[in-house]
């Protein structure tokens, strides 16, 4: 049977468009750990906005400025980086009232399974179930570009700030950088200074730092040794909220928006990262939506399995917020950061995720 005509020029154009080289030749990846999607896309929730068992008793303020009438309103307040050039620039896919879902596949809804997921592009087996600090049983995405590019250690890097990214960021010991937790990094000044500041200025969590430690050290690396492949995971959105304490929840959104500006900032400010870096920004897990649930996740904790993915770069179109979109899912990210990156996504996900078409323009 012939081929249309009008079919043979699409099929063209989509073969020559896969066939274009990446522009993309760096890529960071951000997560926010636990961080809603009701406050990424709506912003201040009313429904817990005056909770006196949340902190918000005394937060007229913070509330005063935090609140509008519309959800687009409230989130530009809280996330205006994120809203005014991410999401203009790029894509956010996620936010179920417009069609448009991102789906978490592990059964656990926690944030070993949801990072190894994220990492691995795949959900785990047995072996992780829960938050213990054990090695990861699967090659790392980090691990998979620092073999492909042949790259040196110091390229490949993780910087969290809670200390069980040292088991989650590798399968064995040493493939990539990982500084993770209150430990220590040396190299420069400015990194020898956060090692001292990170201890002297503790948070309430003895397995997590602040993640004003963990983003400035991150930059320092970055200036100093230029990664390739940079991935920087800020906690304090989860550990604030498992706190019960929505206030800090919103504060720490707002320090996550600022550390994203400041990031991108920077990466625009050097040659090697300028117009040649995506940034993919994503979360471990959802919450639950009630007074009851808020604060909590796993199993058992309705929407736990909904999250968020960002991304904006020079091989991702200006798509903005994602409507009636096919639904990605957290074992995606890894696919669509090697497919950003012009590398064999099949080899290292196999039959497991794949890239998320809005993100990499395909």
């Amino acid at each position: 049977m012939a081929i249309p005509a009008r079919l043979l020029v699409i099929l063209l154009f989509a073969s020559l468009l896969a066939a274009q080289p990446r522009k993309t030749r760096n890529v960071v990846l951000v997560t926010a750990d636990g961080l809603r999607r009701q406050e990424l896309f709506s912003g201040i929730d009313p429904l817990l906005m005056r909770e006196k068992d949340a902190g918000m008793e005394e937060a007229a303020g913070l509330r005063n400025k935090l609140w509008a009438e519309t959800p687009e309103q409230r989130r530009a307040r809280l996330l205006p980086f994120f809203w005014k050039t991410l999401a203009a620039r790029g894509v956010v896919l996620g936010n179920l009232e417009k069609g448009s879902a991102v789906l978490v596949t592990n059964a656990f809804r926690v944030s070993y399974p949801g990072y190894s997921e994220i990492l691995t592009c795949r959900a785990q087996d047995d072996r992780i179930r829960g938050n213990d600090p054990i090695r990861n049983p699967r090659r790392t995405v980090l691990e998979f570009v620092r073999q492909k590019l042949g790259l040196d250690r110091s390229a490949v890097a993780l910087f969290g700030s809670w200390g069980v990214f040292d088991a989650i960021g590798e399968s064995r010991a040493g493939s990539v950088y990982i500084n993770a937790g209150y430990q220590d990094a040396a190299g420069s000044a400015r990194l020898e200074e956060l090692s001292r500041l990170q201890r002297e200025a503790l948070s309430p969590w003895d397995a997590v730092r602040h993640d004003y430690v963990t983003l400035e050290m991150a930059l320092a690396y970055l200036i100093q040794y230029k990664p390739r492949l940079l991935y920087i995971a800020l906690g304090e959105t989860d550990d604030w909220a498992h706190d019960k304490r929505y206030d800090r929840v919103l504060q720490t959104a707002q320090y996550f928006d600022q550390a994203l500006q400041k990031l991108w900032r920077t990466l625009e400010s050097l040659p090697e990262y300028r117009d040649s870096t995506s940034l993919v920004v994503t979360s471990d897990h959802g919450r639950g939506s009630l007074r009851s649930d808020w604060s909590g996740h796993g199993a058992k904790v309705k929407g736990a399995d909904h999250i968020w993915l960002a991304a904006l770069g020079p091989d991702t179109p200006a798509g903005g917020e994602a409507a009636q979109a096919p639904t990605a899912y957290q074992r995606d990210v890894s696919a669509t950061i090697l497919d950003l990156l012009g590398l064999p996504w099949r080899e290292f996900c196999e039959d497991q995720g794949r890239p998320v078409g809005l993100v990499v323009g395909r």
